[in-house]
Order: C-alpha cells, then structure tokens, then sequence
C-alpha cells in the first residue's frame, strides 16, 4: 500500500479504550489500537491523535445528573489526559515516538500545546497525542480534532468508532431498514442531524473544508486501508 496522505489526525473516543466493558482501559485493546497506528506510521505518513475521556467520565453526563457543566467538561479533559499517558505508553511499546500535548497545563506528564511545536514534533516522525480537549468547557472532543487538524494542516480527520461501519440513516440497531451512507456532504450531514459528529465540530469541518471518514475501528486493517485512500466507511466532505 502507498500513503494517501501526508499528515491525517485520527479521533479515538474513550470508549473504545475501554473495549467492551465501557469503562476503564483495557490494555489488550490499547495494545491494538497502537499496532494498526504503527501500520500507518510504517506508511510514511505524519499522524497526530486526540483522544476521549468517556470511559472515564462524560462531562455532559455528568451535567445532567446535576454536577456543574463546567466543572465535569474540565473532569472529562482530565480524564483525556489519562488516555493520552496510556495511548503514549501503548505507542512506545510499538517503536513509536510519541509525545503528548494536553490543552490544559499538566506540565509534569505532558507538553502544553503549542501549535508550531506540535508540528515539528510531526516533521520529525514522531506521533502527536492531543490530550485536554480544547481546554474549554461547553466543547466536545470531535471539536477539538477538528480544531487541531485545521491547525497543524492535516488533510483529513478519520473518526473511528466501535462497532459501527459508517454513518446510517437512522439507528441500525433499532431500525433494519436504516441505510449507510457512502459519502455524505457537509449540508446533508448537518441537515439531517445525522451522527457524523456534534454540530460544532461538524460545521468547523465546513467552513474548513476538512474531509471526514467515519469508519469501523474494531475491524483490523481497516485504519491502514483508509491510509492508503481505500474507500472504507462513510466519507464527509463537499
């Protein structure tokens, strides 16, 4: 396979290092995880993560069972920080240089972000790890991989999920008759309502022309087809 990319951000919810308890990291799936990113280092290509805290805690969760907003979102992003250590330590096992970028200062585990830093920290080979959300509460983590895609200029953000192979029409596992989508655009998504994304980061991805795949992380190989341009999932874009 040759890479279809040069530089591509890939978005890891909590959940899926969680495997199928739902909370916690399970180390097994970690392990995976980092082995199909290393598959698409081996490609060439520069790749930056950000990553979840919803196997930890879910800040709008956490709100509507009365705990204030901004207080469980600032929980959730340290919560991402937690997952960023375990993906950082994951990668490393693989031979992978990696270093972890939090929004929020927690200088003694991770770097601050700061954008140029982060860029040549790609140049160099070495995979870039998002934690911390965008450090601000009332902001989902789908906002923050749009945000830092657009700033360190990947070419596409790759959403992966657990379980599910792409967007669908309605929920397929209440509706049979639900349709994915090969290729949505970004009005159609939006229009819709459909689950591509929260709006927010859904709309950054318009006014910024980033492409979104939404793909089926738990099937291997499927990470690295994308790499290569394979058309997997279900893509976003104009």
């Amino acid at each position: 396979m040759k890479a279809a990319y040069r530089r591509l951000l890939i978005k890891l919810s909590g959940g899926q290092l969680a495997g199928e308890t739902g909370f916690g990291i399970n180390p097994t799936v970690i392990g995976r995880t980092a082995a199909e990113i290393r598959e698409v280092h081996e490609l060439g290509i520069q790749i930056c993560v950000v990553v979840g805290g919803g196997n930890i805690i879910r800040g709008i969760s956490a709100a509507d069972e009365g705990m204030d907003r901004a207080i469980a979102d600032y929980m959730g992003m340290m919560a991402s920080v937690i997952n960023a250590l375990a993906l950082q330590d994951a990668l490393e096992k693989e031979g992978l240089d990696t270093r972890v970028q939090s929004a929020i200062e927690v200088k003694t585990v991770a770097e601050a972000y700061i954008r140029r830093r982060a860029v040549r920290h790609l140049e160099k080979g070495r995979v870039v790890v998002f934690a911390g959300g965008t450090g601000n509460p009332y902001f989902t983590t789908d906002t923050a991989a749009v945000l830092r895609a657009a700033e360190v200029q990947a070419e596409i953000v790759l959403m992966a999920k657990q379980g599910i192979d792409g967007v669908y029409s309605a929920d397929p596992k209440s509706n049979p008759d639900a349709t994915r989508y090969s290729h949505l655009t970004y009005e159609e998504a939006l229009v819709k309502n459909l689950r591509v994304m929260d709006q927010t980061a859904l709309a950054l991805c318009r006014e910024n022309r980033m492409p979104v795949v939404v793909f089926d992380m738990e099937k291997a190989g499927n990470l690295r087809k994308l790499a290569a341009g394979k058309a997997v999932g279900t893509r976003v874009e104009d």
